[in-house]
């Protein structure tokens, strides 16, 4: 049998396109063969919708599949040139007390940070740095967004994302973390801390928007405000770059 878009399955996973149903829910639309991938293997898959032509392509997922036409999956997609998977997952967050009690040594936090696919980028530069956990804090984009979602290529199945309110300094202070603040006007150099050797212990990042920036409260609260040296003539790096120069010096320093 094969399921149309007017099908109540496919119909109900449609709405999961909404951040309310989303919440609702507690499940997310996951898209393309990468992503699908990691979300079996993270156990996490509910339903796998695919057309005929993406069960020939993909036959090792073949045990999972459920067919859909052509605009049944055009309507569950939300790419320009959909690659003809599209599985309904359940959310994998896990509290901030639960994430910050296995240790982990490396952590980037997302603080109010609404694009998706920014938001999305320092979560796969965060995975593949070796940080333990991505926290979104305060008003941050939903990890969930298929924009997120697909800007994260994947390793949002592979740390402990965290969502959670913007009062997180303590917590991480308390779990054996340095706070860092990263701001264009911080005191302390991201270069000299690495020279120091500050950032060899466990550390937590904290990113907020291109736009605003990090919010007063968390500047105020971190353990010091790290700039990122600029020797060329640009004003600044964007938010992903940013976050990939930081975690990646943490994790040249911690290894």
């Amino acid at each position: 049998m094969t399921f149309t878009a007017r099908t109540p399955r496919v119909a109900a996973a449609r709405k999961l396109q909404r951040r309310r149903d989303r919440d609702q829910t507690g499940r997310f639309l996951a898209e393309g063969p990468q992503a699908v991938r990691e979300a079996l293997a993270a156990g996490v898959v509910l339903e796998l919708f695919a057309t005929a032509e993406a069960m020939s392509r993909y036959g090792d997922l073949s045990a999972h599949f459920t067919e859909v036409d052509d605009d049944a999956l055009a309507s569950l997609a939300e790419t320009v040139q959909p690659q003809g998977l599209v599985a309904v997952c359940e959310q994998v967050d896990v509290p901030l007390k639960e994430a910050l009690a296995k240790r982990p040594r490396l952590v980037a936090v997302a603080a109010e940070i609404r694009d998706p696919g920014n938001a999305g980028t320092v979560l796969r530069t965060a995975d593949a740095a070796g940080a333990g956990a991505v926290i979104f804090a305060g008003d941050a984009v939903d990890p969930y967004n298929g924009k997120c979602v697909r800007a994260s290529a994947g390793s949002l199945f592979h740390v402990d994302v965290v969502r959670t309110p913007l009062d997180v300094v303590t917590p991480l202070r308390e779990a054996g973390l340095r706070v860092l603040a990263t701001s264009g006007y911080g005191a302390d150099d991201l270069d000299t801390l690495a020279d120091d050797g500050v950032l060899r212990e466990p550390t937590a990042w904290l990113f907020g928007s291109e736009a605003h920036g990090l919010p007063d409260e968390l500047l105020e609260a971190a353990d010091r405000r790290v700039r990122v040296p600029i020797y060329g003539g640009a004003e600044s790096l964007n938010l992903a770059a940013a976050a990939a120069v930081c975690l990646y010096a943490s994790a040249r320093a911690q290894r």
